[in-house]
């Protein structure tokens, strides 16, 4: 009987319906793709892996029919990496990379989708000028991690004398030569459970809220049915039917807004992450988990709900002044979740792992703690509240009669706000493990251009000094000089450069290009006194186990200049010996590298880009890399990025189902609202009254969900054996996003609280 109340209780039944399939639909969907992330992100991993073209070996492998010679020419454009490989196949069975039918030939490439979208359009201007290749094909997505990813595999010939075992190698295959497990970070594994636990109870408390929309309207319903003889548990069991009935159609609207989502996700990107649709396939057991316990907890918050109503044959027994809500109960709680962390505390990452068991549930008890005590703030607080004007007494009055709704209009908003604020204290206090402080002196340079052996440094430095928006160039090369020509006992360093750049590593008594200088004060460096003597002989790059280096013998000149060493711009002292180009031996230009550093005007428009195309013109293997204050751990950036992108989506649920709620909390007033107009309340002070109902509540949860919040993320600091520090910033910055969130809603619900507020509304049949 509840199911076809449900489907045919006419135009009202409707609507009611259809309110609370969208909002368990909203929650479905969001479930859904949240369970389909951990595979959306184990396809992306393998997928990188399945492509892999590093040997991570100096033995070069032999030339055969079935071998490759690949080189990796990453660049950046635009802050957005863009992967790049020079490919020669050495024979007709040549190992081809995932995604991609056919070798280039020179002069041409094989890109992504997005990158070819990209060289079409104007903005992709200057990476056109890096990138002089004919498309001929675009790669699958078997060779491609997203499908906004940019990358490009080009044609090349002569790269068999470049091999150097790092950038350039020769390969049989594609993947990952050394497979090897990666041992897991506790701290990380923590990280990512409680970002998963966050980011999945707000979605249920909306599901849970969302059955119980028309609350009101259906208890009124049910005292029909007993006035014409149904018992109490027969009204339960129909009032549960009829939730049934919401969960199950929010089960297929829900199925269906995931499919929608699903493509949808394919053609965004947030936070440089994206997915193809294919990606996102939630695990079959967590699919059915999802079909199974939403209509379970439809039924179970219905049934719930209903046992502090009496519905009688006459009416409702809730208008009465109904009982005060106890507060014993309600703290267990958070105090039982806060019990199952307290063992973990002060485990770090060298006590093994968390007991994931205990940290969900913990944490699950906490924030649900969350949805239980607000109820009870809100009746408190609102009980208190008098005296104001029209529009506040209007809210005040319409929250003390129905305090339990207002508080769960909110709680997914506390709950939410609560689990970002510990997340937040959570990363800021172990930030400072993962995050490594760079050494660069960014007042002297701010980009490095690294070049391959070979590579002319003088007639770089001069390419590089006339492109657009470089202030400065420090040209630097250098290499190895050891006491013996094969695997040398002991070895010091070698920079080569003019006197300008010689003086950006240590102090100068006087230079000349043809000097040569010893250097003292350096960091650990204890082989230059010994090597460094007049007269004796060293060789420039000198073997390691390989069959073939430069080898260049240098016997150290009589007159030797002492230096003092000062930090150069990469923040170190260096030792071993400098000297100017005229003092370097012949033959000895193709076996140092060179290293570029340049210091740029940053007015100028797209200056690095400037420099990455110079680098490319220079030679396609020049590395350009730009510098920053400090790098981070790419697994705990990855993991704060998948909290970013989870919390985009969970605020865009909230605000869609805050919306929904509000729109169903305006149509079960309409009447009211009609009346008021009619007796000649002004339009401008019911809507602030609408907003006073709102603000008083979400003021309440926020400084909760800041109490709740600031609680866990104290506890979990402590259980990653760090202290407490309070990101004041972090928490202010998440209830703004909550307030921010609330205050949205309201605005898109004014409109058709206008429409329903006209006298019209009194109409009935």
């Amino acid at each position: 009987m509840g199911l076809r109340f449900a489907f045919t209780g006419g135009r009202e039944g409707w609507v009611r319906l259809l309110l609370t399939a969208v909002g368990v639909g909203l929650g479905v969907a969001l479930l859904l793709l949240t369970t389909a992330l951990p595979n959306a992100l184990t396809v992306r991993r393998d997928r990188e892996e399945a492509r892999l073209d590093y040997t991570y070996s100096q033995t070069v492998m032999p030339r055969a029919d079935n071998t490759l010679v690949i080189a990796d020419i990453d660049t950046t454009y635009r802050e957005k990496d863009v992967r790049g490989r020079l490919m020669e196949p050495e024979g007709a069975r040549a190992p081809l990379p995932p995604g991609v039918d056919e070798f280039p030939a020179v002069g041409e490439m094989v890109v992504s989708p997005a990158l070819k979208e990209l060289l079409a359009s104007d903005s992709g201007k200057l990476l056109r000028e890096r990138l002089p290749y004919r498309i001929v094909e675009t790669i699958g997505e078997s060779g491609l991690i997203g499908s906004a990813e940019l990358a490009y595999y080009a044609g090349a010939d002569g790269l068999a004398t470049k091999i150097n075992g790092s950038s350039v190698a020769r390969i049989d295959r594609f993947g990952d030569p050394h497979p090897t497990p990666e041992r897991s970070d506790p701290v990380l594994v923590l990280l990512s459970l409680v970002v998963f636990v966050v980011l999945l109870t707000p979605v249920a408390v909306f599901i849970a809220a969302a059955v119980r929309f028309g609350g009101e309207r259906r208890d009124r319903r049910l005292a029909a049915l007993r006035l014409i003889g149904s018992d109490g548990g027969m009204t339960r069991r129909i009032a549960a039917g009829e939730a049934l009935a919401g969960a199950l159609l929010g089960l297929v609207l829900g199925a269906g807004f995931f499919l929608v989502g699903r493509q949808v996700a394919g053609s965004l990107e947030v936070l440089d992450v994206s997915v193809f649709p294919s990606y996102l396939n939630p695990s079959p057991l967590l699919a059915v988990l999802v079909a199974v316990a939403v209509p379970a907890a439809a039924v179970l918050v219905t049934l719930f709900a209903l046992r502090g109503v009496v519905i009688e044959p006459l009416g409702v027994v809730r208008s009465a002044r109904p009982a005060r809500r106890r507060l014993w109960w309600r703290l267990l709680l958070p105090l039982a979740g806060l019990a199952m962390l307290y063992p973990m505390i002060g485990k770090g990452r060298t006590h093994g792992d968390f007991n994931q068991y205990l940290v969900t549930g913990g944490v699950v008890l906490l924030l649900v703690g969350v949805t239980a005590l607000l109820p009870w703030i809100v009746e408190t607080v609102v009980a208190r509240l008098g005296r104001g004007g029209v529009a506040w007494q209007l809210a005040v009055r319409r929250l003390q009669l129905s305090s339990g709704t207002a508080a769960r209009m909110v709680n997914g908003i506390a709950v939410a706000v609560a689990g970002a604020i510990a997340l937040q204290m959570l990363f800021a206090g172990v930030d400072s493990d993962y995050t490594k402080q760079s050494q660069n002196d960014l007042s002297r340079a701010q980009m490095q251009v690294s070049l391959p052996g070979g590579v002319p440094v003088g007639a770089a430095a001069g390419e590089f000094a006339a492109t657009q928006g470089v202030r400065k160039v420090t040209a630097l090369s250098g290499g190895t000089l050891g006491d013996t020509r094969k695997d040398p006992a002991s070895s010091i360093e070698l920079s080569i450069g003019d006197c300008a750049a010689l003086r950006e590593l240590a102090t100068l008594p006087s230079c000349h290009d043809g000097d040569v200088f010893v250097l003292r004060g350096a960091e650990y460096d204890s082989d230059t006194p010994k090597l460094a003597r007049p007269g004796r002989t060293l060789y420039l790059d000198p073997s390691y186990g390989s069959e073939h280096s430069g080898e260049v013998a240098w016997r150290v000149p009589p007159e030797l200049k002492q230096a003092q060493s000062i930090k150069d711009p990469t923040g170190v002292r260096r030792g071993g010996i400098m000297m100017t180009p005229r003092a370097l031996p012949e033959g000895a230009n193709a076996w140092v590298t060179g290293d570029i550093y340049l210091s740029l005007d940053s007015s100028v428009p797209d200056v690095r880009e400037y420099v990455r195309n110079t680098a490319a013109r220079v030679d396609v293997r020049a590395d350009a890399m730009v510098w920053s204050a400090s790098e981070q751990s790419r697994r705990f950036t990855s993991i704060r990025t998948g909290l970013f992108v989870g919390a985009a989506c969970v605020l865009a649920l909230i605000g869609a189902s805050l919306l929904v709620s509000q729109l169903e909390q305006l149509r079960e007033r309409k009447k009211l609202l009609s009346s008021l107009v009619a007796f000649g309340t002004r339009r401008r002070t019911l809507s602030l009254s609408v907003l006073w109902q709102t603000a008083i509540p979400i003021a309440l949860g926020l400084v909760l969900a800041s109490a709740v919040g600031l609680a866990l993320g104290a506890v979990l600091l402590k259980m990653t054996a760090q202290s407490i520090r309070v990101d004041w910033a972090g928490v202010l910055s998440m209830a703004g996003i909550g307030a921010a969130v609330v205050l949205v809603v309201t605005l898109l619900s004014l409109p058709p609280l206008l429409r329903l507020m006209r006298p019209d509304g009194l109409r009935t049949e």
